[in-house]
């Protein structure tokens, strides 16, 4: 039973280590700092380009089979926030996505990768764009302990988010802002 009780704490300590090592960085967007035009949605008042920035991460548990993307806006007047963007079954031996990896059309996407419905309706990144005030967005990246996600692009962001609760090992986030 002790050696047990010594296993199990190890585990849960190296992980705990690991997981502070596991960082999400970006060339375009910084934690706590407002969002720039290209982040910025194309619509409702706003008049940005909806490019999704550059994301790259480091440190990942090495258990990892897959990694997701998740931009979510936990302010949104909605009761329930506000996803603008979920991506998954991102393969294990990617550790980064250029600039625009997000658009609709997923042209820059890794293969086998799948982005789900957004609440602007459709798949693929969508920027913010604030009713009032200042909104958190977080960019946040998971990494997961299976291959595959069951989604398509008609999933909701409920739903791959509970997915990704289900079989999350680690995540990374940055956390930017935008203020209108």
């Amino acid at each position: 039973m002790q050696k047990s009780t010594f296993s199990l704490a190890l585990m849960l300590l190296c992980s705990v280590a690991h997981a502070d090592s596991f960082k999400l960085s970006s060339s375009d967007i910084q934690d706590g700092k407002q969002l720039g035009i290209a982040q910025i949605q194309h619509g409702s008042g706003c008049s940005g380009l909806d490019i999704s920035p550059a994301l790259h991460w480091t440190g990942a548990p090495p258990s990892t089979q897959s990694y997701a993307i998740t931009v979510y806006d936990p302010d949104a007047p909605t009761g329930s926030g506000w996803w603008h963007w979920t991506l998954v079954n991102i393969p294990k031996n990617i550790n980064a996505l250029p600039k625009d990896a997000g658009n609709r059309d997923g042209s820059k996407l890794p293969s086998g990768a799948v982005q789900g419905r957004t609440d602007f309706g459709s798949p693929g990144f969508g920027g913010a764009c604030p009713p009032h005030g200042t909104h958190r967005y977080s960019f946040k990246v998971w990494a997961l302990d299976v291959e595959k996600i069951p989604i398509d692009n008609n999933s909701s962001g409920a739903l791959v988010g509970g997915l990704l609760n289900a079989h999350s090992i680690g995540t990374a986030e940055l956390t930017p802002i935008s203020t209108r």
